[in-house]
């Protein structure tokens, strides 16, 4: 006769923050996967080209400001064609910008299934970040072969792409989670959000050369942990050198504290929200 051992739920159960997150992304790992697959293919379930438009979106909208920007405006920048500037500024900033909303919605849009079954809240957080990284994965694709086009060639620099991918998307998680964790008391954050990641995606030269920037505005464009992200990521993908030592700080510093205060106000407050949904 064989024993059964059955993992017992048990509500009052104090949480160990970071440590119990991981460890139920460990054991529900399969969820997670079945999530991120979910969120890869439902997104385009309706459409005739599928996940063809995740690389469809940036070059069309690249299109657009290529346009605007190059030709009415004349924004020039040294050393590289415009057009791989702006879709490699473009893709990550996409890439925070899906994926923080589909984050902080994880939870509002997920609520029948948490109040009703134990799932650990933060795989459906975790999945929808992690489905936002992989379309960016999927979204370099066009501008690796632009970069072969225009001449530009892909430097060996380009194998370390992975490093400014992971601390962003560990930066995108944290700060997913703490508009989750708002979002459950006050659905408008949701909408808020989207117009503070705009405001802020404008104070990151995606589209313009930093040159044109007074002196005297400068610091807020330093001060903004996107620029160091895309000052990093351009200097593996397209320049071919690393970055200064400083961005890769703000870069790493930034991508842990918002990781670990996400998951802080998670850990925190996961009981109630479940409650509230």
């Amino acid at each position: 006769m064989t024993s059964r051992s059955n993992a017992i739920y048990d509500s009052a159960q104090p949480r160990t923050p970071l440590v119990t997150e991981f460890r139920n992304l460990w054991e529900f790992r399969g969820l997670l996967r079945l999530l991120v697959t979910r969120d890869l293919t439902v997104r385009y379930k309706r459409s005739s080209l599928g996940v063809w438009w995740t690389v469809l979106n940036p070059l069309l909208t690249t299109s657009i400001l290529w346009v605007v920007f190059s030709q009415f405006f004349r924004f020039e920048i040294p050393g590289v064609p415009f057009v791989v500037y702006l879709l490699s500024g473009i893709l990550l900033v996409a890439f925070f910008a899906q994926g923080v909303n589909a984050t902080g919605a994880a939870m509002v849009n997920n609520s029948a299934v948490l109040s009703k079954v134990y799932v650990p809240a933060e795989v459906f957080a975790f999945s929808s970040a992690i489905a936002a990284a992989s379309n960016f994965m999927i979204s370099l694709i066009p501008l690796l072969a632009i970069q072969l086009i225009t001449g530009v060639g892909i430097p060996w620099t380009a194998l370390l792409i992975p490093i400014p991918v992971i601390c962003l998307l560990a930066f995108t998680v944290g700060t997913g989670l703490l508009v989750a964790a708002a979002a459950v008391y006050f659905y408008d954050v949701l909408d808020l959000t989207g117009v503070f990641i705009q405001l802020v995606s404008y104070l990151v030269p995606t589209f313009y050369p930093i040159t044109i920037v007074p002196d005297r505005f400068v610091w807020l464009i330093y001060m903004n942990p996107l620029y160091s992200f895309l000052t990093v990521f351009r200097g593996f993908v397209y320049q071919g050198e690393l970055a200064p030592l400083w961005n890769f700080a703000v870069m790493g510093v930034s991508a842990i504290v918002m990781l670990l205060a996400g998951l802080w106000v998670f850990s925190r407050s996961w009981k109630n929200l479940v409650v509230l949904l």
